[in-house]
């Protein structure tokens, strides 16, 4: 299972997450954000990163002329879609050579089939807690209603992933392409417990 790690924005605790190989790491470019890493980290730190990490800039709602300058800024690999982007949008920045996550927030209303239209122009869908915030929120929502997520298409799991209930992740269906992990490994909005962040890591290996 792939591990995303998101919300990076201090350089230091860049390097120390990159060290543990994760395979996306998430930076987040929507000013609405605590974890908005625009001022925070520069093309060179992200060029230094493994070649082997995708690195992924979030956006909310930003046009495609943002999305565009910030992928070649930076050099993105993937680009993850968090908010009311249209079909036509995500077709647009999927034209940009990266890979599009089109996220979908999930709570006991959801339903799975606003995916469809999404699925010729998304790589991966990413599941999320419903909250007051666009992401990072810290709560997970009830997997169980990923049973009537019924596309082909691989997704990640995303919201308040934390060690304990990781280990609950063996009884999600359909399994996951990958997780999605924030709030529940922060110190602080933006800086990751590197050494609980390693305890996931392993748990996972050992699966």
């Amino acid at each position: 299972m792939k591990i995303k790690v998101c919300g990076m924005r201090n350089p230091e605790n860049i390097r120390q997450v990159a060290a543990l190989q994760p395979d996306y790491m998430g930076f987040i470019f929507y000013e609405g954000s605590k974890r908005f890493a625009e001022g925070n980290i520069t093309p060179e730190l992200l060029a230094d990163l493994p070649s082997s990490i995708k690195k992924t800039g979030v956006f909310v709602n930003a046009s495609t002329e943002n999305i565009t300058a910030t992928v070649k800024k930076y050099k993105l690999n993937a680009v993850q879609l968090h908010g009311r982007e249209t079909p036509r949008q995500c077709a647009e920045v999927k034209q940009l050579g990266v890979e599009i996550i089109k996220v979908f927030s999930v709570d006991d209303k959801f339903v799975f089939e606003n995916t469809l239209l999404y699925e010729s122009c998304a790589d991966y869908f990413l599941f999320d807690t419903r909250g007051q915030e666009y992401g990072g929120n810290g709560f997970p929502f009830d997997w169980e209603l990923l049973k009537d997520y019924l596309s082909p298409k691989p997704y990640f799991l995303s919201g308040g992933i934390n060690l304990e209930n990781i280990r609950q992740l063996n009884k999600v269906r359909p399994k996951p392409f990958a997780i999605d992990v924030n709030s529940g490994f922060e110190q602080e909005p933006g800086l990751k417990k590197v050494e609980e962040l390693k305890e996931l890591f392993k748990l996972l290996k050992e699966r």
